[in-house]
């Protein structure tokens, strides 16, 4: 960690929070994390083998997470080694590479399309707009079951989209945020309790839950403050009291935690039973007590509390920034 990283991160959120992911690019070049998910594809392809045993597919997916983040963390050196050759120049296309992993506009660009598809197109616009960014069947969804399908997919994309690549640029520089987003993208391909990545997957799900631990947890303090800017005092202590609460009650170790505050900053029930490839998952409610019946109102406050909590991350890491250049 340094001032001059932490001064790149300021730039790359508030360029992220500009610009975004611009589809005109990406249609003509596959973003990076496309080609993480290559690789990743390619590797369980040939070292995820049905003849191979559980404690073999285990030692398999540990080797395969090990030599992609070792990859990932030697392009991360490589690259800031060549930026720092060509000056402030070099600067500039960390930050631009930095606000690529970065995921605050695109997020919240495609929350706001859910509430649009439901005020323009109804439910069946809803659900079209709710599919991008969830798994579960959206078929299966009322109105209420969108909205919170929503805010659930905005929170929790919140820690391990925003927060966490932030985390860990400022912890390890650019090795680190490629090695997190790789970690991140093999777990959400193969980091599954299914029988075919139970063992070979479980490294990179294990090593995920643990990359996430302090931006899931930092996550409920930037939401309250979030809150704090766009609803008041009372939604942002409710959102730290949820968030403390309930977020054992999901069934991740980490998602529980920014959801939860979310649910306690909106005052309304998220999680519950959902429907994911025809298969139930009877999961309780966090925050019980809130709302029963989310609003298309409410997933457009949570986009506001998003982007409040979005600049508080900014404000923290200029204070961070402040700290280490009088020290």
């Amino acid at each position: 960690m340094s001032t001059g990283i932490l001064l790149v991160l300021i730039a790359a959120l508030l360029l992220d929070r500009i610009v975004g992911d611009p589809d005109r690019l990406w249609r003509r070049l596959p973003h990076p994390v496309v080609l993480f998910g290559a690789m990743i594809g390619w590797c369980d392809r040939t070292f995820n083998r049905k003849r191979l045993g559980e404690e073999a597919l285990r030692i398999s997916g540990v080797l395969v997470i090990s030599g992609l983040l070792l990859w990932s963390l030697f392009c991360g050196w490589l690259l800031h080694k060549v930026f720092m050759h060509i000056g402030i120049f070099g600067w500039l296309l960390e930050t631009i590479v930095v606000a690529v992993f970065l995921a605050q506009k695109s997020l919240a660009d495609h929350v706001t399309r859910v509430a649009t598809g439901l005020r323009t197109g109804g439910l069946e616009g809803g659900r079209r707009a709710v599919s991008m960014i969830v798994g579960r069947d959206p078929e299966t969804l009322d109105e209420p079951a969108v909205c919170r399908a929503a805010i659930e997919s905005l929170a929790e994309n919140f820690s391990d989209g925003v927060v966490a690549p932030a985390f860990w640029y400022a912890l390890l520089g650019l090795p680190g945020l490629i090695a997190y987003k790789m970690l991140n993208t093999a777990d959400s391909m193969i980091g599954h309790k299914t029988p075919k990545y139970l063992h070979f997957g479980w490294a990179s799900a294990r090593l995920d839950d643990a990359a996430n631990i302090p931006a899931a947890r930092l996550s409920i303090l930037l939401i309250a403050a979030g809150a704090t800017l766009t609803t008041g005092r009372r939604a942002a202590g409710n959102a730290l009291g949820v968030a403390l609460r309930d977020h054992g009650l999901h069934r991740s170790p980490n998602s529980g935690w920014p959801e939860a505050a979310m649910a306690g900053a909106l005052d309304v029930q998220l999680a519950g039973p959902r429907i994911y490839a025809g298969a139930l998952v009877n999961e309780p409610m966090i925050h019980g007590a809130g709302r029963a019946v989310a609003t298309v109102a409410d997933v457009e406050t949570g986009v506001s509390i998003f982007y409040g909590a979005c600049g508080s991350l900014v404000v923290l890491v200029a204070i961070v920034a402040v700290l280490f250049s009088i020290v």
